[in-house]
């Protein structure tokens, strides 16, 4: 195992690989590097069995061990993924909820293993940045949006 020194572990219950193969296919930089198996009974599955996943997200190192149910994700640990424009967002969007995930507010979804993400366009982040007036007007727009509009953003910040 050749694990950076830093690296996000999350906790699934049995679908570790499933989720680090879509993720793999859906996001840019990221890719599987290995599939490791348990080399003997555990609590929440038996040898032979996959217990962890390397794999790597956008270019952020991870490891996926699979668990069991006793840990499951909150929003308190979410990815954000910063987008160029509509295309982007609604591309990414599409394929977390689209494949048995859940839209949340404000930019937040969870995938189908229950991971969450916030799809962020950088239109948003930019007119968080300037402060003031713009920054006012994007996050009231924000505030109303699941999948967040690019367009109504760049409206909000230009008043």
């Amino acid at each position: 195992m050749s694990l950076a020194k830093n690296t996000i572990c999350l906790w699934y219950d049995t679908e570790a690989e499933a989720a680090a193969r879509f993720y793999a296919q859906t996001f840019p930089d990221s890719f599987v590097s290995a599939v490791h198996k348990a080399p003997a009974d555990y609590p929440s599955g038996k040898a032979g069995d996959v217990l962890m996943v390397e794999f790597t997200v956008a270019g952020i190192p991870c490891l996926g061990l699979n668990g069991g149910p006793v840990m499951p994700q909150t929003e308190a640990f979410s990815f954000q993924i910063a987008t160029e424009d509509q295309a982007e967002t609604d591309r990414y969007w599409t394929a977390i909820v689209g494949n048995g995930g859940k839209e949340s507010a404000c930019g937040w979804c969870k995938d189908r293993w229950g991971v969450s993400w916030q799809i962020t366009p950088r239109v948003l982040t930019e007119a968080m940045a300037a402060g003031g007036d713009q920054a006012r007007r994007a996050f009231a727009a924000m505030m109303e949006m699941t999948k967040i509009d690019v367009a109504a953003i760049e409206a909000a910040r230009r008043g």
